[in-house]
Parts: C-alpha cells; structure tokens; sequence
C-alpha cells in the first residue's frame, strides 16, 4: 500500500481546521495543522507536505503574500489559498500547482476537487 498523501493546513480558525482535518484523516491523509505562518514556515520543512491549505489572514503576516515562495521552493506542493475575503490573487511561478477556495468551505467542494487525489 503506498504512503499516505500528506495535508499540512495553517489557519487561525480552529473549527475549521478541526473539520479539514478529520475530513481527510477519514480520506487517509496524514495530516498537520497550525495556526501561524512562523509555525508553517518549520512544518513545510519538516512535513513536506503533498497538499498546503494556506489562509491569507493569519495572526503573524498574510499567507497569500508567502505562496509563491513556498510554490518556488517546494516545486512538487499543490496550494489551496483559502480566504473569506476576495484579496488579490497572487502572482504564482508558471508551473506551480494552486487553486482558490472561498470560506466557507463546503464538504461537497472538497469531495469534488479533491478526487484526483
């Protein structure tokens, strides 16, 4: 069986990251959440994660203003940028992977864009 895909999510809303996690644990992800980008930041590293849910609005900076760096340095990662806000979308590397999701969230979104997974 191969390994688990790998979720790293960094968002302050808790509730939300309690429900995206237990939605892929359930899909057989393995899974890491945290709330700030410093924190984000040392996971990416340590996690190497498949798939990053990153918020723009976090307690420490704006995660949107990071994505493409983390597209540049993890070329492999696929990025959902996630805000209930409608900021601009950031400028991406050509061959990065990333998608927007506009909160709420919904379950049957995930299930429809996540399939490929």
């Amino acid at each position: 069986m191969p390994d688990p895909k790998k979720i790293l999510i960094i968002d302050d809303e808790t509730d939300l990251c309690l429900l995206l996690r237990d939605y892929f644990v359930r899909k057989n992800y393995d899974v890491a959440v945290t709330h700030t980008l410093k924190e984000g930041k040392i996971l990416l590293k340590t996690v190497t994660p498949d798939i990053l849910f990153l918020d723009n609005n976090l307690p420490d900076g704006t995660g949107w203003d990071i994505a493409s760096s983390i597209a540049s340095d993890f070329p492999g990662i696929y990025i959902v940028l996630i805000s209930a806000f409608h900021p601009a979308v950031p400028v991406m590397p050509a061959n990065s992977k990333f998608r927007i999701i506009e909160k709420p969230i919904s379950m049957a979104d995930l299930d429809k864009q996540f399939r490929e997974f």
